[in-house]
């Protein structure tokens, strides 16, 4: 079957989506991306180019129609974070005269990627959350907050506070007290963000408590496959904060019932219609022996690549359900898999779980990093894999988030 796969992006997420379909097909995917990322640099298993304007939806939809004029036949599109799905879900109806693409309605997304909307539409779902107050940055009123510190303080909407840039700026912030906690909240007033704040509970425990779950509910929106992988430890550098750096699926140093967290998001997404890939960040808690849920990307995580490496491919998923319309029964992925980003020498240092350090280390000969390809044979790539390597050294040694 003859068929082209466009991504848009140029991060981690787009090369290692370039890197599954290379892998399978052995066919170079085409990347547009707003911004020059070194994840996608010096590549020779995919091509790329750039427009600045994709970061709007305007500009999206003529870079769509510009590689349509200039490629028959059909074409599977992925994006690689929750704007540009929000630019294919709004305009559904057209693209899907050119396109195959899998994204659930704007209704969904945004019930998703608003975390204000996301917490009050699914309070009363199957699924549980930790202690969370709101707060509208257009009031400017002093916020009191009856939570024990530390809290976790992050924007509501997402898509809005991507677009910002100011100095200090974090992904997530952790707040120690009162004072601090508006010093934040008026640092990310006066960079312009106008939405709702999320105030949080900071859940007890070290990053091996964080768990991620990919998910892919198929074209008539049921649920094919979850995996369910334990993080031993999450970026510390403060814009990237949240993402998994090391960990391995089909794992658990904890007591929480695996299987039944598996089945609670299955339910959840079948319910809610979702379709496409998505990736569940939560967080288990040893007072209640509960996994919350802290947020759900409604598209494939940055660390989802593991789930290809013991036999479901996420671009083959995706051509085997909506170019082949094959249906294909409920998998739950539990082939254990260790993947990293960061060199051996960070998990070594970095890790408090000493259980899931062992188990990593001794495993380690066999790990998978999504940015390490061995068909990229790019001589220039493996020069700035090497620089990656050292710049993690430093964003640990110097890394803003401490448990």
């Amino acid at each position: 079957m003859d068929f082209e796969v466009l991504i848009m992006g140029s991060d981690a997420n787009a090369y290692y989506m370039a890197r599954c379909c290379y892998e399978k097909y052995h066919k170079k995917a085409h990347l547009i991306g707003a911004y020059y990322r070194a994840f996608t640099k010096y590549s020779n298993i995919l091509t790329i180019e750039y427009d600045k304007e994709i970061w709007n939806e305007e500009g999206f939809l003529n870079a769509l129609k510009r590689y349509r004029k200039t490629h028959e036949g059909k074409i599977l599109l992925i994006v690689s974070n929750e704007t540009y799905a929000e630019f294919i879900a709004k305009n559904r109806e057209e693209l899907k005269k050119d396109f195959y693409f899998n994204y659930p309605s704007i209704e969904i997304i945004k019930s998703l990627t608003t975390k204000e909307l996301f917490y009050k539409t699914y309070e009363n779902s199957c699924l549980d959350f930790p202690k969370t107050l709101y707060y509208d940055c257009q009031k400017k009123e002093k916020m009191e907050c009856d939570f024990s510190y530390p809290l976790i303080v992050k924007p509501s909407n997402v898509v809005e506070y991507n677009h910002i840039e100011f100095e200090g700026k974090k992904k997530i912030y952790k707040v120690s007290s009162e004072k601090e906690l508006n010093e934040v909240i008026h640092w990310i007033q006066e960079s312009g963000y106008q939405d709702t704040l999320i105030i949080q509970e900071f859940i007890p425990g070290d990053d091996s408590h964080l768990f991620d779950a990919v998910v892919y509910a198929d074209r008539n929106k049921k649920v094919s496959l979850i995996s369910f992988a334990q993080i031993g430890l999450q970026e510390h550098a403060s814009k990237m904060v949240g993402n998994a750096a090391i960990l391995i699926n089909g794992y658990n140093t904890y007591d929480g019932n695996v299987e039944s967290m598996t089945e609670k998001i299955k339910t959840f997404m079948e319910e809610i219609g979702y379709m496409g890939f998505a990736e569940f960040d939560m967080k288990y808690d040893e007072r209640d022996h509960k996994f919350k849920v802290l947020e759900i990307n409604a598209r494939q995580g940055r660390c989802s690549y593991y789930i290809s490496t013991v036999g479901f491919n996420l671009v083959e998923t995706m051509v085997d359900d909506l170019l082949l319309e094959k249906d294909k029964p409920y998998h739950f992925i539990q082939e254990e898999v260790l993947l990293s980003f960061v060199p051996k020498k960070v998990a070594k240092m970095y890790i408090k779980n000493e259980a899931f350090k062992k188990k990593a280390l001794a495993n380690w000969r066999h790990h998978v990093n999504p940015m390490k390809c061995k068909m990229d044979k790019s001589f220039l790539r493996k020069i700035l894999l090497l620089k990656l390597r050292k710049r993690y050294m430093e964003e640990y040694k110097n890394g803003y988030w401490k448990d």
